[in-house]
């Protein structure tokens, strides 16, 4: 059984917080197996494969803007990284700013692959960013 170090996790995050701020699905496709699963909701089915990760994290670029992913405390149990979380973006096409908080579970295989991804979101719209045009609106 592979044994992480609090240095990895940290790095494993580290990715994830790039690949989602910078709207790159494929930072965020790379930390996983090919035939993973990732659950980004409890009461959501599991998307399995690499492709339909990548369908996810396509669908977030698409959609988010003015994103910002803090993990908040990180846990390494063996080869598993849990971590609380707090993450803010802004609704491509309305403007609307939401806030988030959160848990994860990232559950890694022997060569420090992603093959279990979990995720607790609770999330809310706080107002609209002002410093974002959402899409459709003059000047686009």
């Amino acid at each position: 059984m592979r044994v992480l170090s609090h240095g990895e996790a940290q790095d494993l995050l580290d990715t994830f917080k790039r690949g989602w701020e910078t709207r790159d699905p494929e930072v965020v496709v790379g930390l996983f197996r090919a035939d993973a699963e990732y659950r980004s909701h409890p009461f959501r089915e599991p998307l399995v494969g690499s492709n339909a990760i990548r369908a996810h994290w396509n669908e977030i670029a698409a959609t988010q803007g003015h994103i910002d992913f803090e993990p908040e405390r990180i846990w390494v149990s063996g080869p598993t990284v849990l971590a609380s979380w707090h993450a803010a973006y802004t609704r491509r096409a309305t403007s609307e700013r939401l806030r988030q908080r959160g848990f994860m579970t990232f559950e890694l295989d022997e060569a420090g692959a992603v093959m279990r991804f979990r995720e607790w979101p609770l999330e809310q719209v706080v107002g609209i960013d002002s410093s974002f045009r959402a899409e459709g609106e003059a000047g686009d």
